[in-house]
């Protein structure tokens, strides 16, 4: 069996849909609002091209045997004193794929990414009761330094 971490590039865009659509399937059943507050806005396939073409975001797919079965996506912004930090917005893997190191190649490959565009600082978005998530992050160093909280009337 062999792991590989890729760039994406224009010609995966429809693989990173395909990818998505399962994540979004996965999240939006967690938590309902995950589509509408932390997925990619539409369309999805202009999001999608933006973050695979543009040095503010890294576009990743991992493969078994050059079969795609994951995707990452991580966004390089500035904090309020201007330094730089990199986010991990989308990490998702096929369910069949999960517990022999995808995930985790696509983790580390970004984390080498932005440690080489000379970032030290990196977050991860995490949904609350996603404890599977939860501890792949902490399992790669990550901890908790925010939570966001919501309120719905009706």
């Amino acid at each position: 069996m062999e792991i590989a971490v890729r760039d994406a590039g224009d010609h995966d865009l429809a693989e990173l849909v395909r990818l998505y659509r399962l994540l979004e399937q996965e999240m939006d059943a967690i938590h309902p609002l995950w589509s509408r507050a932390d997925g990619l806005p539409a369309p999805l396939e202009d999001s999608l091209s933006g973050a695979v073409r543009s040095t503010a975001w890294i576009a990743l797919l991992a493969s078994i045997d050059r079969v795609d079965l994951g995707f990452l996506i991580a966004e390089i912004t500035a904090l309020l004193d201007g330094e730089e930090i990199g986010a991990m917005r989308l990490v998702f893997v096929e369910e069949e794929a999960r517990g022999v190191g995808v995930g985790e190649a696509l983790r580390d490959e970004a984390l080498s990414q932005m440690r080489a565009r000379g970032l030290t600082l990196f977050d991860a978005y995490v949904l609350p009761g996603h404890r599977l998530a939860k501890n792949f992050f902490e399992q790669g160093g990550f901890a908790a330094r925010s939570i966001v909280m919501h309120h719905a009337d009706g």
